[in-house]
């Protein structure tokens, strides 16, 4: 039996299926550790005192004078890093409002559990879409 050795190195690729399983493999990577970026809003949620502390300017731009950096070492464009991530954050800030409010709504020792998580309902919020 031989193992799947996963997509290839982008420039390894030389047809666009071999493409598109690589974004796909990225994908789905991307979408488990944005899960594991999510039940930390949760704990934050938990454990902020005030709805007023869950949006912080200042960490906001220390956060992405981060990811600048960071995506110059890996040879990200500036101009995907900075927006993306911006977005990322601010879709972020409004789940754990939400978290933040229905916690204290149940009690402080509710944490979400998988399918609440998905339950705030960002759609109608301008800032969480790309337009």
């Amino acid at each position: 039996m031989t193992r799947d050795p996963g997509p290839l190195a982008p420039e390894q690729c030389s047809t666009m299926v071999e493409v598109r399983a690589g974004v796909d493999a990225l994908d789905r990577a991307l979408v488990t550790l944005l899960a594991q970026r999510q039940r930390y809003m949760d704990a934050a949620a938990r454990i902020k005192p005030d709805r007023g502390a869950v949006r912080d300017e200042g960490r906001v731009e220390q956060v992405i004078s981060r990811v600048k950096a960071a995506a110059v070492e890996a040879g990200l464009a500036e101009a995907i890093a900075e927006p993306v991530w911006r977005t990322l954050i601010e879709c972020s800030i409004l789940y754990e409002q939400q978290v933040w409010d229905r916690l204290r709504a149940s009690g402080p020792t509710d944490m979400p559990t998988p399918d609440q998580r998905a339950a705030p309902d960002l759609s109608e919020r301008s800032a969480c879409s790309c337009r």
